[in-house]
């Protein structure tokens, strides 16, 4: 017999799946329920809502990440003054695409439900990222303030986001990008061969001059 556990996570699945191929508002409750092969009352007795359905996928994706990189930052202890945005975003960027062949496939499925959640208004996410990962956030930007002292605040928040914003961009796009650079270049390109391009890149753009003006 089918244990509860098993009946929330091929909800998960086919959620997940249905999302990143289709969008969150063409997504129907009922597509999501006749592809993980349970009825629609499961929906509300495992997450309540649709909204509640969404947020839960983005959770099992950010809980273990966010996870481990408390624990990277931990091993930090008192020797925050040396940190540099190098280590920061090249941590950021291992365990956002992880190890395994597998890991590497959900990170390209996370990176496009991120960005459709960017592109496609979902303010429930918003309030759920903010109750349940800013405290992470604002210690990431804490290390990045200590590692580049010269920058605002302001101007901090802004480039932080349009790192974020080049990095969701980039990856989402990844198997188009992949098969441009196999018929024109001939070259494979890896998930973890265009996180090493980019962050170079990252790094340079939060490190550019500044002037108020």
């Amino acid at each position: 017999m089918e244990s509860q556990h098993d009946t929330a996570k091929k909800l998960l699945n086919a959620a997940e799946r249905l999302f990143a191929q289709k969008g969150f508002a063409e997504t129907s409750l009922r597509t999501i329920t006749n592809e993980a092969g349970v009825n629609l009352a499961a929906v509300n007795y495992h997450f309540g809502s649709k909204e509640a359905l969404i947020q839960a996928v983005f959770q099992r994706f950010l809980d273990p990440f966010t996870e481990a990189l408390n624990k990277q930052l931990d091993q930090l202890g008192e020797h925050t003054d040396a940190v540099s945005i190098e280590w920061l975003l090249g941590v950021l960027g291992a365990l956002a695409v992880g190890n395994t062949e597998e890991e590497q496939q959900r990170a390209q499925l996370f990176f496009r439900l991120a960005g459709l959640a960017y592109t496609q208004s979902q303010d429930h996410l918003s309030a759920f990222f903010k109750q349940r990962y800013l405290g992470l956030w604002l210690r990431f930007q804490g290390l990045l303030s200590i590692a580049e002292p010269d920058l605002p605040p302001m101007e901090l928040f802004w480039r932080t986001h349009f790192a974020l914003g080049s990095m969701i961009f980039t990856l989402q796009g990844l198997p188009s990008m992949q098969q441009i650079c196999a018929e024109d270049y001939n070259e494979q390109v890896s998930l973890s061969e265009v996180v090493q391009r980019i962050l170079p890149f990252i790094v340079a753009g939060i490190r550019a001059s500044y002037s108020a003006s």
